[in-house]
């Protein structure tokens, strides 16, 4: 196991009606920038909670976050915070709501532009406090530094983190994903099924503790994804899917061990191109990335097939091929297809995606940094 030091000061409240502690959980005489997406939270009952709850507060509302935050509507938000001397964030909505208003709340302290931030131009050194209510669970981003913002002029998707942008709370309340299109709850899965294996699908250094977390969630991710469709009012189904998907991205399972990202840096490369939903992407570019990198992953790959999938050959190669295959079934099964040409996307798209990671100068991905310029092409062309 690798050295490491790990700390995660978001407090989570979870549980039904606990929208209510909103109340409590944010400072007396805060001047709040509530943030939200498209509107949804009005139809759901959330937006009425989460008012009721900050009666007491100043509260200044900023919504049309997009499902990939873009810095052109963020910048807005940036310059409402500044205007009005707002000092607390409430991000109400899904990972990209979170995103954004982790942005919003660090640039909004910059003299500079915070494009800035993305383009590692310029540290962040403090962001204004944050907190947020989860309504769609996928990205983890509700207790983690982490945060992807897209810049559509350039057609660029950039991350960024910094512990000052860890949600000071995090209130999950299952019931408020009841309500949500089976699309996004899909997604959900699916995003953080393969936040999962970035952490746990490189090679072994004998961190026991974190590939027996990773496979258990792996486990009831695969079990619960299917269930969250077909009963979607399901609590307990719910409730495993929301805190699965915190679980898989808040830091816990990542420390000590390597870490890959590179399904996740191919994909934002569709996302930017072609606007594929975040999930979509990783679904496209994982089975594929799991083929090219068999052979360096070959450790990791045979645990994967017998301790989640149950599979176990005497032909090591076969073991592995039906384990990718289970996974590409997982995906399709959620309703999300693993192949470009799935999206309608023509078979030149690799050659271009190829460019653009060119472009970015990508060319030492994955865990061991192996995956150059041409094993991505050669990803993308597995994927069409």
């Amino acid at each position: 196991m690798l050295n490491f030091s790990y700390q995660n000061p978001t407090r989570i409240v979870f549980g039904a009606g606990q929208i209510a502690q909103l109340s409590q959980l944010i400072p007396a005489g805060a001047r709040v920038l509530l943030t939200y997406g498209g509107g949804s939270i009005h139809h759901n009952g959330v937006y009425q909670q989460v008012t009721s709850a900050l009666k007491q507060h100043l509260v200044v509302e900023f919504g049309g976050i997009e499902p990939n935050p873009s810095y052109e509507t963020l910048s807005k938000a940036v310059a409402l915070v500044q205007q009005e001397k707002l000092d607390f964030i409430l991000a109400v909505g899904g990972g990209s709501v979170v995103d954004g208003s982790k942005y919003i709340a660090a640039a909004a302290l910059l003299e500079l532009d915070g494009w800035a931030i993305l383009q590692n131009k310029v540290r962040v050194r403090q962001a204004l406090p944050l907190g947020c209510v989860l309504t769609l669970p996928a990205t983890g981003s509700e207790s983690n530094p982490h945060a992807v913002i897209t810049k559509k002029a350039t057609q660029e998707k950039l991350s960024f983190s910094h512990p000052s942008v860890y949600p000071q709370f995090a209130v999950l309340d299952p019931t408020v994903t009841y309500s949500l299109p089976a699309k996004q709850i899909a997604n959900g899965a699916v995003d953080a099924f393969v936040h999962v294996m970035e952490q746990y699908m490189t090679y072994p250094v004998n961190a026991a503790v974190q590939d027996a977390f990773a496979e258990s969630l792996l486990r009831i991710l695969i079990d619960v994804g299917p269930k969250a469709l077909a009963q979607p009012e399901n609590y307990d189904v719910r409730a495993n899917l929301m805190w699965s998907a915190t679980m898989a991205l808040n830091g816990l399972i990542g420390v000590g061990v390597p870490q890959d990202w590179a399904t996740h840096a191919l994909g934002h490369q569709i996302t930017a191109l072609y606007g594929l939903d975040h999930a979509q992407t990783l679904a496209v570019v994982l089975p594929a990335l799991l083929q090219h990198q068999r052979e360096a992953k070959k450790q990791k790959l045979l645990q994967f097939a017998e301790n989640v999938w149950g599979l176990k050959h005497q032909d090591p190669e076969r073991q592995i091929d039906e384990a990718i295959t289970h996974t590409r079934l997982f995906f399709e099964r959620m309703g999300v297809p693993t192949r470009l040409t799935d999206y309608g996307l023509p078979a030149s798209a690799a050659t271009e995606l190829a460019a653009k990671v060119r472009a970015a100068g990508m060319q030492q991905l994955g865990e061991h940094g192996q995956i150059d310029y041409a094993a991505s092409e050669a990803i993308f062309r597995a994927a069409v």
